[in-house]
């Protein structure tokens, strides 16, 4: 088969054309597409957050002190109270007869006090007529008037009446040893009679109601008894939140704090640290549970003026908030103001150019050639989205924020970038 002329000019012309294509777009570099932002001033707040419940600063159990069945509740839960109302009254029908018995038990003893003052007052008089016959015995056996069984019996006699004597003394100590005692337990009976009736130890409103009339409880004054009910006071209330240990550290007494309600979803509510945990939660009486996330117990106090407004429109001008409602508080622990701050996505680790083992710190910033150059910074305090600047950049640089794999791994010091295209990067977004 022969080719012709033609057929051979062709051919050539082809090959070239493919050849200058395949150079052209085989040849061609694709640029990586990439986020940034310029530096910025800006007021940074450093925060810790954390999730708890809402609960009152102060609340009261109120516990059974004695046995028995309740014979009235004059409350009921949500009801104000005042301190020194009635709250709770157990029937007192066991402890009165006792009161009676140790009163009862206390005159006997009275009584035999008064047995024991005049046989002391009887031995105290044999004890003198025997003294005196003993000495005028002594007198006599030495004159040689009367008998050696004479002295004898007349020294027995003496010694007889001296013992009784002591005894009788001691009878009368006794008795008032019995006294004490009995007015001892007239006392515990009146102290477990006052334990039937319950009043309320402080101003507040009844939060809990776990008994009823007619239900009995338990109850004894060494260890705690059943819980009847509790009374709060709403007027002051805090936040219990549990902090993680690697940000316990940066919480202080008093920060401020802001804190959100679920039930007020608009709203933000101010406060301030309280109370810092020093033992983790997870803390048992055999040691820490290992295999628990380690939390710090803070609890944040809600500041009244706060919610005020709120107060205005609920006929229970007590609290807008109720025990148990979850709540989100972020604790403001440092703050900067008028810094130099780029977006924290932006500042990644590279290998330090004096050793391989070694990291540093920085951002990639954006020349106006093209080029993302890598820039050694040292950094502040941050916040949710940015962070502080403390060298190595000013506001007149722009800095590479994303993709977050090429400004983490992929992206190295003078690559060339191309900016993404804004609704690219917001589609990303």
């Amino acid at each position: 088969m022969k080719f012709t002329k033609k057929f051979w000019i062709i051919s050539v012309v082809a090959i070239v054309v493919l050849g200058i294509a395949g150079k052209w777009y085989g040849g061609r570099e694709t640029l990586d597409e990439v986020d940034v932002e310029q530096a910025a001033v800006r007021d940074i707040v450093e925060r810790v957050s954390a999730s708890g419940k809402i609960q009152p600063e102060t609340e009261v159990n109120i516990t059974a002190e004695v046995s028995g069945q309740i014979l009235a509740l004059p409350v009921k839960e949500g009801d104000r109270v005042e301190k020194g109302d009635l709250l709770v009254q157990i029937n007192p029908d066991l402890y009165e007869a006792a009161l009676n018995r140790a009163q009862a038990a206390a005159n006997s003893a009275r009584s035999n006090l008064a047995s024991a003052k005049a046989q002391h007052a009887q031995a105290n008089a044999q004890f003198f007529a025997a003294e005196k016959n003993w000495q005028r015995t002594q007198q006599l056996f030495r004159d040689k008037v009367v008998s050696q069984a004479d002295y004898d019996t007349g020294e027995a006699n003496f010694i007889s009446a001296e013992a009784t004597l002591t005894a009788a003394s001691e009878s009368i100590r006794s008795a008032e040893f019995a006294i004490s005692s009995a007015e001892a337990s007239v006392q515990e009976a009146r102290d477990n009679l006052s334990r039937t009736t319950l009043l309320a130890p402080q101003s507040g409103t009844v939060t809990a109601l776990v008994k009823e009339v007619g239900e009995s409880v338990q109850g004894n004054g060494f260890t705690a008894g059943e819980v009847v009910m509790k009374v709060s006071d709403l007027s002051i209330m805090e936040v219990d939140v549990e902090v993680n240990e690697s940000d316990i550290v940066r919480v202080g007494m008093n920060d401020k704090a802001e804190v959100e309600v679920d039930a007020y979803l608009d709203e933000t509510f101010m406060g301030s640290v309280t109370e810092i945990g020093n033992t983790a939660l997870n803390a048992g009486l055999n040691g820490f549970a290992m295999d628990q996330v380690t939390n710090f117990s803070v609890k944040v106090r809600l500041q009244p003026e706060s919610y005020a407004e709120l107060l205005t429109t609920l006929e229970d001008a007590s609290s807008p908030f109720r025990p148990g409602m979850s709540a989100k508080v972020d604790v403001l622990t440092r703050s900067a103001d008028a810094v130099v701050s780029v977006p924290i996505q932006s500042v990644t680790t590279r290998e330090s150019e004096t050793d391989e083992e070694e990291y540093e710190l920085g951002v990639f910033v954006l020349e106006p050639s093209g080029e993302a150059r890598w820039q050694r910074v040292e950094t502040g305090i941050q916040d949710n989205r940015y962070i502080e600047i403390k060298s190595g950049l000013d506001t007149s640089l722009t800095v590479v924020t994303g993709p977050y794999q090429s400004v983490s791994r992929t992206l190295n010091d003078g690559d060339a970038v191309e900016i993404k295209d804004p609704e690219e990067a917001e589609e990303d977004q």
